[in-house]
């Protein structure tokens, strides 16, 4: 079991940035594959980066290519997501996911573990 707690949300301005953390509880986290999701209310829960075991390999949703990177840590079992340029309808939850066993994938069953979430608001 894979312990995922974000942290780093809040109340930006449209066009600020804000930095996403998710530590993780296991020592293993080297060998998961990670994600980061978000979900607006009333909407489902969307893909939005991923970052291979060893940072070669990154995958965005097309709508935050050049405003988003994601990136990880794994002497510190930490992932982040960079968030620059936000818009008003980026508001949402966002979540960290884990996945084992190699591989990725933009679906939320293709990973095995969640975090609580953090809570990002963009005020226009």
């Amino acid at each position: 079991q894979v312990l995922l707690v974000e942290s780093g949300g809040g109340l930006v301005q449209a066009g600020g940035s804000l930095r996403l953390s998710c530590a993780a509880s296991e020592r293993t986290f080297s060998s998961y594959t990670m994600a980061w999701f978000r979900q607006a209310p009333g909407k489902e829960r969307e893909f939005v980066a991923h970052i291979s075991w060893n940072a070669a390999n990154t995958n965005y949703t097309e709508s935050v290519k050049g405003r988003f990177t994601i990136s990880r840590d794994n002497a510190k079992n930490t992932v982040y997501l960079q968030m620059n340029r936000l818009k008003p309808e980026e508001t949402a939850v966002y979540y960290c996911a884990a996945r084992s066993g190699g591989g990725w994938g933009n679906r939320i069953y293709d990973y095995d573990f969640w975090g609580q979430g953090t809570q990002v608001t963009v005020s226009s």
